[in-house]
């Protein structure tokens, strides 16, 4: 543990966006073993994951970027602006992205300008890479920000909810006729993305130091959309929302008990 300590910050985030992002196979796992829970029980783990997002939202993101804000430019209405004008570019990058990048949802379908020559599974990978960015960008700004203290905790959060997300694209792809292992596999590589987007996010903040709080703020906005536009939604396309909200509910309870405890 202290050799890892003693890594760089850019270092930290790749490794801890990496790790966050192996957890997406962990959590496709059981459709190699032939066995996929039911729907509710699906929805149930997507609210988790919905609320552990929707902490580190605030918690690891929002207040320090404040705290950040606050600590460069003093008391007033500026950190405010910062903070507030970051959140809505990074839900409108978004948002940008699923306007231009041609992709598809398991159930709500296309979106984005068409593309017909692309197969139907890379416009779902796609979809998932839109949505697994801003949260490998929240682990990697999270370290390059306070080091291994303030980005553990995120990491273990997002870890934590990439699992049900994963098992979640393992069993739309069954649905889809893949196999078990293709299913599994697809899966897994679309965690993959977030040691990338974590490398830049801890690049930039370790170059750039005055673009914290926006850095911060800006990952965090992109999560709030993704939880609002595919999550929640999501969960409650079956029936099961208030099973979903009770899922959500000690996915933000878990995240924030962690982040005070190990942050």
């Amino acid at each position: 543990m202290e050799q890892i300590t003693t890594l760089s910050p850019v270092a930290l985030g790749f490794l801890g966006s990496l790790a966050a992002g192996l957890m997406t196979a962990v959590g496709a796992t059981p459709v190699l073993l032939g066995k996929t829970p039911s729907r509710k029980w699906r929805d149930i783990s997507l609210g988790f994951a919905a609320g552990v997002m929707l902490a580190a939202s605030f918690f690891s993101l929002i207040i320090p970027a404040l705290d950040a804000a606050e600590g460069r430019y003093g008391d007033g209405a500026i950190p405010a602006l910062i903070v507030c004008a970051a959140i809505l570019m990074g839900m409108g990058a978004v948002a940008m992205m699923n306007e231009m990048i041609p992709h598809e949802h398991f159930s709500s379908g296309r979106e984005g300008p068409e593309a017909v020559s692309l197969r139907r599974v890379w416009l779902f990978i796609i979809a998932i890479t839109i949505h697994n960015a801003p949260e490998g960008l929240a682990v990697g700004v999270a370290f390059g920000a306070d080091g291994f203290t303030g980005g553990f905790p995120v990491a273990l959060g997002i870890g934590l909810q990439n699992a049900p997300e994963g098992l979640a694209v393992a069993v739309a792809l069954l649905g889809e006729r893949y196999s078990a292992g293709r299913a599994f596999g697809i899966a897994a590589l679309t965690g993959l993305v977030e040691p990338v987007t974590g490398f830049l996010g801890a690049a930039m903040i370790v170059v750039a130091q005055p673009l914290l709080p926006w850095g911060l703020a800006f990952a965090a906005g992109a999560m709030l959309y993704v939880i609002s536009h595919e999550i929640i939604p999501e969960t409650h396309r079956s029936g099961h929302q208030k099973q979903a909200t009770t899922g959500l509910a000690i996915g933000l309870v878990v995240m924030l008990f962690l982040d005070v405890w190990l942050g």
